[in-house]
């Protein structure tokens, strides 16, 4: 296992600790029994479920967006961050936006390493299970701490579109957002 993914998995077992010691889930999804390697049908989409995934972080941004082909599937963006990135005292130093499905960020002094900031901030695209779901994600805004469980996936249009979540928390650039099938979220 690479360290990259022994990181996440850390990460991730941390966060659901976390998750069930001081929150109950605002929603779940109904009536979908996922699994990796078991496909549905969702939005007019074929899901296929990648990874189980489960995640803490605080959020440094929300994009919303309705006009773009994505807003099918996932209508929020979050930036998140987490270990440092969550730090008040680090990120009042980052410049944080989005745009277009990209999330940027721009320092004038390094608050910590540049590769710090990289591995421990991500944009994530949210696609919410069900409407009580997206109701939560909708009304998520900067500075809360989140918390949500579901899968990364893959959706495939009849046409040959594609979008594929990144299965790695070391990636960046274009392809290094994970596209999360949202089942479990909470907010605070």
């Amino acid at each position: 296992m690479t360290l990259g993914r022994l990181f996440l998995l850390a990460v991730l077992i941390a966060g659901v600790v976390q998750y069930w010691n001081h929150h109950k889930p605002i929603a779940s999804a109904a009536g979908i029994t996922a699994s990796p390697g078991r496909d549905w049908n969702a939005y007019g989409y074929k899901i296929t479920p990648l990874e189980k995934f489960a995640f803490s972080a605080r959020v440094l941004r929300a994009e919303h967006y309705s006009m773009d082909r994505e807003s099918q599937l996932a209508p929020v963006d979050l930036a998140l961050g987490w270990g440092p990135m969550a730090k008040e005292s680090v990120i009042d130093k980052v410049s944080i936006t989005q745009s277009h499905r990209f999330y940027y960020w721009r320092v004038d002094d390094f608050p910590i390493p540049r590769r710090e900031i990289e591995i421990n901030s991500a944009n994530m695209h949210m696609i919410p299970a069900n409407a009580e779901v997206e109701r939560a994600l909708r009304s998520i805004h900067s500075g809360q701490s989140v918390t949500f469980s579901g899968y990364l996936i893959e959706a495939r249009a009849p046409d040959g579109w594609r979008w594929r979540s990144s299965l790695t928390r070391d990636d960046t650039g274009a392809g290094a957002c994970e596209l999360v099938w949202v089942e479990q979220i909470a907010a605070r």
